[in-house]
């Protein structure tokens, strides 16, 4: 039997037709736990449902030697690095480990070390820790016993950090996606950590050269935009770093004169309480310094949403 690799329309539409299927397992398991526990408890655990939704989906295909239901939707199989035998069972619950496992990990340690670098005071839970359990609580402790030995300067220095990392993820995705636009192999970044590729069985005819060409023009328009939106974002960062440094040296700086107490209320910001310098105007009308409302927004984009919020209901 003739065997040639799979192009990248076969691997999109494989990748496709298991998400359909997967989406649907996991709806139904959220409908039961929904039912059965209630919506509190629904979403608690709803991340952990989706968790188990796909690893039940993967072991009863992947681990157990089938194909996939996208896989055998566009006649696909599995193979080793090798292009000659199909993928062991090591190798195939490392598939799975990469492809499920790792990315739930990733996510769930990077909500949690930002949840605890952003609390007003770390929290002492070692003894919640003992009376409710669940997978993540001993990683859980030991991101609050790491946190609570930092300094309030450094717990604000990593917030940062830890949101280039969440953003670098993306833009990983991102570049991964486009290389196999390119390239024509590995979809997914746990099948290349696998070493898992693809084969197809049956029409072995010759690829539309048109359709290659396509992809690859797609993968360096997607690398073009993956640069573009480095570029804004190198930007704004640079922006965010300057206007952090001029409200350092705008705190450092000793006013020229002494505020009296008879200052009028309406000629100071009410973020500094001091009397504004470089007055800036919002949108609805009230009046901030430049150096606070820029540094108080960048800080988080939320607090944007809480500047519009207070404007309204004053």
């Amino acid at each position: 039997m003739p065997l040639v690799p799979a192009n990248q329309p076969q691997l999109i539409r494989s990748c496709q037709k298991d998400e359909f299927y997967q989406n649907n397992l996991t709806n139904n398991a959220n409908e039961l736990v929904h039912t059965f526990a209630g919506s509190r408890r629904w979403l608690q655990c709803r991340k952990e449902i989706e968790l188990l939704s796909d690893l039940t989906y993967y072991v009863l295909t992947t681990l157990s030697g089938y194909q996939t239901l996208g896989e055998e939707y566009v006649s696909i199989i599995q193979v080793d690095p090798s292009k000659r035998r199909i993928p062991s069972r090591m190798r195939r619950t490392a598939l799975i480990f990469f492809h499920t496992f790792v990315p739930y990990l990733m996510d769930k340690v990077l909500i949690c070390v930002e949840n605890e670098l952003e609390a007003e005071a770390p929290q002492n839970s070692q003894h919640q820790t003992s009376r409710t359990w669940n997978p993540l609580s001993r990683v859980r402790f030991w991101i609050q016993r790491a946190v609570g030995i930092l300094t309030e300067s450094q717990r604000k220095s990593l917030i940062p950090l830890v949101f280039a990392l969440q953003q670098g993820i993306t833009l990983l995705y991102r570049l991964h996606v486009a290389v196999f636009y390119i390239s024509g192999a590995f979809y997914h970044i746990g099948k290349r950590a696998a070493g898992v590729s693809y084969l197809r069985v049956g029409n072995v005819s010759g690829d539309d050269p048109r359709i290659s060409n396509g992809y690859r023009l797609l993968g360096a328009l997607s690398l073009l935009q993956l640069g573009v939106t480095l570029t804004l974002q190198f930007n704004n960062l640079k922006q965010r770093q300057r206007a952090r440094q001029e409200w350092k040296q705008h705190r450092n700086l000793l006013p020229s004169r002494q505020v009296s107490e008879s200052t009028s209320r309406s000629s100071r910001c009410i973020l500094c309480l001091e009397e504004r310098r470089n007055t800036t105007s919002t949108p609805c009308g009230h009046l901030f310094c430049w150096e606070c409302i820029t540094e108080w927004c960048n800080t988080k984009a939320r607090h944007l949403y809480y500047v519009m919020l207070w404007c309204v209901c004053t």
